[in-house]
Formats: structure tokens, C-alpha cells, sequence
């Protein structure tokens, strides 16, 4: 299955259902069908050939996303652009990633004005909605363009170049197959509740998760509602509205929700799956979610380089066999799919016995074929034939896994391991935390101290002092942050991941001290 072979089942289901709708106005899976038969037909009559890289830099968007599938359908390899990328970031993609052409959303004109004259790759600019003086829009680029059925040959299977997280460092481009994007789905299918023709609410960016998610609502026929920004308000509005069965929020938004006025009197009756992942979850959280949402929570764990699907939790798994709810397990990432190896590895590559902690490796078609033109970054990755996550992890009696840190985010205090994610866990069981974020920092007694700075919910107060002493009731004193700082919000990735190399680095900066401040630009 190549990624246009999802768009065509869907077709195949009902050309004239609503396939992308937004304010309003649908295209079927028939109009975008038309479009993708032009848009390949016209890439290959101006000389762009199959496995060219084609990049898009839009918002969420319809036409943006039909484009992917045109991109397919000319045999091409779609390389998402975040829009939300500093202008020197997006540049590096294009050149070295190999773009040859970019469709672009009129909002990022001025950008792409600035980037055009420096940018080595690229050879086609097409707007995706006006006409730029630079850029025909492609409405017009497609003028008198045949809408009859255009296949070009693949001549390879290499479907898609995301970048990793890119917190670090220079972004990666991460090479997934087809093959990859079938495996997912297959999991997805597998793991949770399709019934009926879904309706998937898309508010979270289709670069990245929520657009992955399309793929298997797409097997099914069913609808994809795109919003374009992160209103809550709206998203349930539009949920209600158009009897959303299918939605995913990373937690940052889902906290959001939670607390959000409307939540109490919106119709979510039609949910059958309402995804969380992409970042730790609050156990605590979680549970408020399942009694304010309903049954109907669903985790994901996965990562670019094997996307999505390494784990998964089906609303029915947050439940023990008594109905109640499975406490200790709303902390784990699910269980591993049956598409899936997963094992815990010591620092040799050996598979560690159930219980232990270590680093959590992945084998199978998810996993990418490796990093584009970084054989160095890909033979790091790899170890006895297991993809490497970089998380630290263990497996549970009943093949649960958890992820209890980064391995680059471990603290070694007086000896002892902390593993941060475990510390921000009991941070946010207090009531008034909404987030934190836990990391070493230089200390001449303990080798590194924990530390923590944390952003608390709307409508809340708390001390630093009351703050620990919760955490160190739940897990310890050795664990515990020795110093809490409060900010009224913390920095954050382009997919809303707390950037905590910027929190501790923040500090560093001021001498290793913690001091009572905000963060200037938040």
C-alpha cells in the first residue's frame, strides 16, 4: 500500500463521502482523488520525476493534506515542513533533504520569499491558495490540466522524510516506507474501536501525529474534520457538531480541556476513541479524563523513527477484568503490538529479563529503514538488529511497558539513579501542578541535584515547600526535588513537548543557582 492506495480504498468505499472538511466545506474522497490525478499529472509534465522529494510548509489545511497524496501518486517522497520552524531550520530541510519542490500556504509567502534566492534543491514553487508574485497558485498551475487517472512507477518504496524532535542539535530526516505507514496502520486497525464510518476531529498538527492518524480512518472511509488552531471552545463545538468518534490531543492540550468550562456540558456521546500520547501523561490526569470524557481514552507510544504504533493502550485496557479502573497501569505505554518486537536492552545490546530497566529497543517493519544520508546517526541507533528508542524502559508480569525516562535526561544524585519522568509523575499528582519539568543540576555535596520547575493549573496556588513535600511523600526523599521554581508557563517544542534542555540550560546560565523567576518570553 502506498500512501495514495489509502485515499483510493476510501474511494473506493464512496467517492461522494466528505473525505477533508474544514468551516464548512468538504472535499469527497472523489474531488481528491481529481486533484491528486491532476497535481501528478502536472509534476511529471514539468519534469519532476519519480522518487523527487516534494516538500509542503502549511498549516492545517485541506488542500495541504490532498497534496500529500498527489505527491504519492507522482511516485514522489513527501517531506513535511513545520510551519512553526525558525526560517533557517526550514532552509536546512529543503537543501538537505534534497527538495526539489515546495507548495507552500499563502501565510508563509513572506517566509518562503526571504528563503527562495538561498535555497540550493529547489526548483518548483507552487502556492497552495493565492497566486505570489514568485509562485503561481495552484489552481492556476493546474490550468487545463487532465483530471483522468495518472500513475507514475515508483522506483523506490520510500514514502516520506519527516525530521526528528530536533530539540538538539541539527534535524534528522527519518526515511519511512510504505511498508511503514502499512504496518502502523495494520496496529492502529488492531488496537482500537472502529465502528461504523469514523469522524476524526484533527485539531493537533497533521505534520506530525494527528496526520498519521488519518490513515486508518481513511481504510475505513470515513471523515476528517481539520482544524486550524488550538481552540478548545471550538473542538467541541465541531465534536459535537459533526459526531466525532476518533480524536487525538497530546497532554499539554488534553490538561487544557480538562479544565476547560464547556467541557461539562458538551455532547461527546459519539467518541469511540479519543487518542492521547507523544509525552508523558499524568496518571492522575488521565483518570480525571476517563471520568469526564468517558471510556474512551486511548494511548499510543512510538517515535518518528518507528511512528506511532510501538505500544498501544485500547480504552477497554484502562479497565481491569472487574470494570474498575487498572490504576498502576494508566502510568504504563501499553502493550506492544503484534507487529511488533519490543525488548528492554543493557548498555551491550543484551535483552534484559522482564522488570528490569533499560533501554527500550524496537524490531520490525515500523521500524525506518534509517536516517537519509546519516549512516553515522543510523549505525548509533542500532544495536544486535534492535531499533534504539533512547528511552529507558521495563516490562511488566503482563507485558505492559513503561517508560520511566530519556536515557539523556537521567540524574545520578549521591549514587543513586533519579529518573526524571518518574519525578514529574509526582509532581503533577498534586492538584494545583498542570506541568513540570525535572533535571540535574551541578551540586559540590551530591554530583547533581534534582530540580524541578513547574507551571500550575489555572485558578491554583502552591508553595515550592508544599510542592515537595508531596513529592517526597509519594517516592522519597531521595528522588524528591531538593529546589521547585514556579513559572507562569514553560518553553516548548513546535508539537508542544516541554523543552527541558532550555529550562535546565535557563539555570546553568544563572550560575547553577535556582532563583524565583519567569521566563521571559513565555
Amino acid at each position: 500500500m502506498r500512501l495514495v492506495d489509502w485515499l483510493d480504498k476510501g474511494a473506493s468505499i464512496n467517492a461522494d463521502a466528505p473525505f477533508l472538511t474544514m468551516d464548512s466545506k468538504s472535499l469527497s474522497y472523489g474531488d481528491a482523488q481529481t486533484l491528486s490525478y491532476r497535481t501528478a499529472r502536472k509534476l511529471h509534465e514539468v519534469g519532476i520525476s519519480p522518487g523527487e522529494h516534494i516538500a509542503i510548509l502549511s498549516g492545517n489545511d485541506p488542500i495541504a493534506f490532498a497534496c500529500v497524496f498527489a505527491i504519492s501518486r507522482a511516485a514522489g517522497v513527501w517531506c513535511p515542513i513545520n510551519p512553526r520552524n525558525e526560517a533557517a531550520e526550514n532552509a536546512y530541510i529543503l537543501d538537505n533533504f534534497d527538495c526539489s519542490v515546495l507548495f507552500f500556504h499563502s501565510k508563509f509567502a513572506s517566509l518562503v520569499a526571504g528563503l527562495r534566492d538561498t535555497l540550493k534543491t529547489v526548483k518548483l514553487l507552487v502556492c497552495l491558495d493565492e497566486t505570489q508574485p514568485f509562485a503561481p497558485s495552484l489552481e492556476s498551475w493546474l490550468a487545463d490540466v487532465s483530471s483522468k487517472p495518472f500513475e507514475a512507477s515508483p522506483v523506490s518504496n520510500l514514502a516520506m522524510l519527516p525530521t526528528t524532535g530536533g530539540t538538539t542539535g541539527l534535524p534528522k530526516a527519518v526515511m519511512l516506507s510504505n511498508e511503514n505507514f502499512e504496518a502502523m496502520t495494520a496496529l492502529m486497525l488492531i488496537a482500537y474501536p472502529f465502528e461504523g464510518r469514523p469522524v476524526y476531529l484533527a485539531m493537533a498538527p497533521l505534520t506530525h501525529a494527528a496526520g498519521v492518524f488519518a490513515f486508518p480512518i481513511m481504510a475505513n472511509g470515513g471523515e476528517i474534520v481539520i482544524m486550524a488552531d488550538a481552540d478548545i471552545s471550538r473542538f467541541l463545538a465541531l465534536a459535537s457538531k459533526h459526531g466525532a468518534t476518533h480524536t487525538f490531543l497530546p497532554p499539554t492540550l488534553l490538561y487544557m480541556l480538562l479544565d476547560h468550562p464547556e467541557l461539562g456540558s458538551a455532547d461527546l456521546s459519539s467518541m469511540q476513541c479519543f487518542w492521547y500520547g507523544a509525552a508523558p501523561i499524568s496518571p492522575a490526569r488521565l483518570e480525571e479524563a476517563i471520568a469526564k470524557i468517558g471510556p474512551v481514552m486511548a494511548q499510543f507510544y512510538g517515535q518518528s523513527e518507528a511512528p506511532m504504533m510501538i505500544s498501544a493502550m485500547a480504552p477497554k485496557e484502562h479497565f481491569d477484568a472487574s470494570g474498575s479502573i487498572a490504576h498502576p497501569r494508566l502510568a504504563s505505554a501499553g502493550r506492544p503490538g503484534p507487529l511488533v518486537q519490543v525488548a528492554v536492552l543493557d548498555q551491550k545490546g543484551n535483552v534484559l529479563p522482564r522488570g528490569e530497566r533499560g533501554e527500550v529497543g524496537v524490531k520490525g517493519t515500523l521500524v525506518m529503514s534509517g536516517y537519509y544520508k546519516n549512516p553515522e546517526a543510523t549505525g548509533a541507533a542500532t544495536v544486535n538488529g534492535w531499533h534504539l528508542t533512547g528511552d529507558i524502559g521495563y516490562l511488566d508480569a503482563d507485558n505492559f511497558l513503561y517508560i520511566v525516562d530519556r536515557a539523556k535526561d537521567m540524574i545520578i544524585t549521591g549514587g543513586f539513579n533519579v529518573y526524571s519522568a518518574e519525578v514529574e509523575q509526582a509532581l503533577l499528582a498534586h492538584p494545583a501542578v498542570q506541568d513540570g519539568a525535572v533535571f540535574g543540576l551541578p551540586d559540590e555535596k551530591w554530583g547533581e541535584r534534582v530540580c524541578a520547575v513547574v507551571q500550575l493549573r489555572a485558578g491554583h496556588t502552591a508553595e515550592p515547600n508544599e510542592i515537595i513535600a508531596s513529592v517526597k511523600a509519594a517516592i522519597g526523599s531521595v528522588k524528591a526535588p531538593k529546589d521547585v521554581t514556579i513559572w507562569n508557563d514553560l518553553p516548548r517544542s513546535k508539537i508542544g513537548k516541554v523543552l527541558k534542555k532550555d529550562i535546565r540550560a535557563h539555570f546553568v546560565g544563572n550560575g547553577s543557582d535556582i532563583v524565583d523567576d519567569q521566563l521571559s518570553d513565555a
